[in-house]
């Protein structure tokens, strides 16, 4: 069975929506630093903090009341930076718009750090955060998220490569300042832009 498709095996129409250097899957691949968490909803909670008129915490509850408020669905494609691609992926959540209009980020804020189970950071320009493509996904193809996929709620930025989209949620920094997350720091690209085939310091 063939799991991944070379670019120059794709239709033109396809292998446009491809950057260079990725493989073609309808499979999703499970990918990620250490174990996945163990997450009890009525311990977990999201924290909105940093350079914001209003600190926010949401209980899990909460955050499905929000997202009942302000149900978005995407569909947009992913690409990983062990260089394979997921065309047509479907995400159901809560618009990072909205997280902007109740936190309210000062002119300061210029970077949005994702703070995730285990300690882990992600960081990203916040212009990518404020298109309507960014969102807290809840969902994925028509399901709760998956404990391996980032149950219960995961930053979705598609512009970037999918680390920057980070699993287990648990806090969104709003920062003037970039903090380097723990990608980044092991030799990651700062900002990872598939399309410039950004995937490692240097790659410029």
């Amino acid at each position: 069975m063939k799991f991944f498709t070379k670019k120059d095996d794709l239709a033109p129409e396809i292998a446009a929506r491809v950057p260079k250097g990725q493989y073609l899957t309808e499979k999703w691949p499970v990918l990620h630093y250490g174990p996945v968490p163990n997450i009890d909803p009525k311990k977990w909670d999201l924290r909105v903090f940093g350079a914001v008129e209003n600190e926010l915490r949401w209980s899990w509850d909460e955050l499905q009341q929000l997202d009942a408020d302000a149900k978005a669905l995407i569909t947009a494609d992913m690409h990983c930076v062990t260089t394979w691609s997921r065309l047509d992926q479907k995400w159901e959540g809560i618009p990072f718009s909205v997280i902007v209009g109740k936190a309210k980020p000062t002119p300061a804020a210029k970077f949005v750090i994702a703070h995730s189970e285990h300690g882990f950071t992600a960081n990203i320009p916040i212009e990518y955060c404020l298109r309507d493509d960014c969102l807290i996904a809840l969902r994925a193809n028509g399901e709760p998220l998956s404990a391996e996929h980032g149950r219960p709620a995961r930053l979705v930025v598609p512009p970037l490569y999918a680390w920057k989209s980070a699993k287990w949620l648990r806090g969104i920094e709003f920062s003037a300042t970039d903090k380097p997350g723990f990608w980044e720091r092991n030799g990651y690209h700062n900002t990872g832009d598939p399309w410039k085939e950004q995937r490692y310091w240097g790659d410029d």
